[in-house]
């Protein structure tokens, strides 16, 4: 269990940190749903060129790897509930480089869904 821990940890930031790549990126290069199809074009060229978007997609690959890797010893019942851990890296991520506010409700949230993922981890070890 202490190895699937390890490595969904890892998988989980590495997501976590592609998904912040992804939505910093995309925030620079424009509100797409208001352009034009031209400009959707525009911007789709200019994307492939960009660092945050080709490094927040390489990360988002480590992580789909390092899922099927979870899976193949792991059961989806046990393994699923860890990708949960992604909220509370999402959401300090979010707030110190995203500057998003988080407020305490939601804060509240992320710690009732923790305590439920700690809940089924240790049903798998009883």
């Amino acid at each position: 269990m202490l190895k699937t821990l390890g490595i969904m940890l890892l998988a989980v930031t590495a997501g976590t940190i592609g998904d912040l790549l992804l939505a910093k990126g995309m925030k620079e290069m424009g509100d797409v749903s208001e352009m034009t199809f031209r400009g959707i074009l525009h911007t789709a060229g200019q994307a492939v060129t960009n660092p945050k978007l080709i490094i927040g997609t390489a990360m988002l690959a480590m992580f789909f790897f390092l899922w099927l890797a979870v899976l193949s010893w792991e059961d989806l019942s046990v393994a699923l509930p860890l990708q949960a851990l992604n909220y509370i890296v999402v959401a300090f991520l979010a707030k110190f480089f995203l500057g998003e506010v988080v407020s305490p409700m939601r804060w509240g949230g992320i710690i009732l869904v923790c305590i439920g993922v700690m809940l089924i981890t240790k049903s798998s070890t009883a």
